[in-house]
């Protein structure tokens, strides 16, 4: 739905603009719009690396919802993060399942917002190289502390070998590390409300379900916020720039 609105708006925007050459009511509303589309231009430019990531797993989202179910079944299978898939090929299914959104692409617009908000927020203020090794570090150390654990569940017989062929694919890991690397940033009652965030998002689900998917986000938070205050204490924190010119 997310993506069909922003489809509408943009042919919108740019029918305005071509019919503002032949009508003058139409061009004051460019001149009255334009201010916020700088802006909008300008926050996307902020976070390069937040904004193509979307772009990627989007495209991969839209492929799985014009695809045979049976099919995106089998290639989510192939992608999975599993115990066995991961010892086969441990790289390229670490990098595989970074492009695919769990569940035949359920929950697409809440990840969406999600990245072009707090974590393209963050990306301004830690730099895109050190966001990329933030979000890198949830997906790749919180994957494979997860699969320590399926493995110790499994040799003390404590869950059943079907767990090393589970299927475990998405964007998630690379999200809640990146939202963690935002909450460390921000003060006062946008701290509580990001730590809140985070309690009920990452933590609760451990706690109430006990599954080793919930555990897996919790580790990737942790991963997430280690390497992202190891990142501040190195290298500081950059001022962010400042858009409201744009909106001049």
């Amino acid at each position: 739905m997310i993506l069909l609105a922003v489809s509408i708006l943009a042919l919108a925007w740019y029918f305005l603009c071509w019919l503002s050459l032949l009508w003058p009511g139409a061009r004051r509303a460019v001149d009255g719009l334009s201010p916020y589309t700088r802006w909008l231009h300008a926050w996307i430019l902020s976070a390069p690396a937040t904004f193509a990531y979307v772009a990627v797993f989007t495209a991969f989202t839209l492929v799985q919802r014009t695809t045979p179910p049976h099919l995106v079944d089998v290639l989510t299978r192939m992608n999975s993060t599993n115990l066995v898939r991961l010892h086969h090929a441990p790289i390229a299914v670490l990098a595989d399942s970074a492009l695919w959104v769990a569940d035949r692409g359920a929950g697409l617009t809440l990840y969406i917002l999600a990245f072009v908000t707090v974590v393209a927020w963050a990306e301004r203020r830690y730099g895109p190289p050190r966001m990329i090794l933030i979000c890198l570090s949830g997906h790749v150390l919180g994957t494979l502390l997860t699969a320590l654990v399926e493995l110790h569940a499994i040799e003390t017989g404590r869950a059943s070998h079907r767990l090393a062929h589970t299927t475990d694919v998405g964007v998630s890991y690379i999200m809640v590390a990146g939202c963690v690397a935002a909450v460390l940033l921000m003060r006062g009652w946008w701290l509580m409300a990001g730590i809140a965030a985070l309690a009920v998002g990452v933590v609760w689900p451990v706690i109430s379900n006990h599954t080793v998917w919930a555990l897996g986000h919790l580790l990737a938070a942790l991963c997430g916020l280690l390497v992202a205050a190891l990142s501040r204490y190195l290298g500081g924190i950059r001022p962010p720039r400042d858009l409201r010119p744009c909106l001049e």
